[in-house]
């Protein structure tokens, strides 16, 4: 039970904004902690940035008070942005046609992690040679 990794997780449903959108900034989270995260999407200008960040900051909340998770030891484990259903709508086009109009939406998934010691306080290794370098010079 110890080892036992403790997950938190955040959903929006049909946002009013396409997938491939959403996805652009999506990537660029993966893998972060979430104060960075929090951070970058704070600044960034898209719509799409401000409904990551919404759900973002659910999925922090459902850590802490559901899981117990301290928000400091999370980290984005994974960002799912799937198609939801699109309405569709028709623009009346010349000589009594119509041209379709879809606007798409999607659901977006935040998956964070609770960090493991290794990361909180990650080891940093020594390039090999670089103590021979070292005794070398002086």
């Amino acid at each position: 039970m110890k080892n036992e990794i403790r997950t938190a997780r955040a959903e929006m449903k049909y946002a009013r904004m396409s997938a491939f959108k959403i996805r652009d900034i999506a990537r660029a989270m993966r893998g972060l902690s979430v104060k960075e995260a929090d951070a970058r999407l704070s600044f960034a200008p898209q719509k799409s940035a401000r409904l990551l960040l919404q759900t973002l900051r659910s999925a922090i909340a459902n850590g802490e008070n559901n899981h117990s998770i301290p928000a400091d030891k999370l980290l984005v484990h994974e960002v799912m942005v799937g198609e939801g259903s699109t309405f569709h709508r028709f623009q009346p086009k010349a000589r009594g046609s119509a041209g379709p109009i879809r606007k798409r939406t999607s659901h977006i998934r935040i998956t964070l992690k609770e960090m493991s010691e290794e990361e909180l306080n990650p080891v940093k290794k020594e390039k090999k040679g670089t103590k021979a370098k070292a005794a070398s010079k002086a």
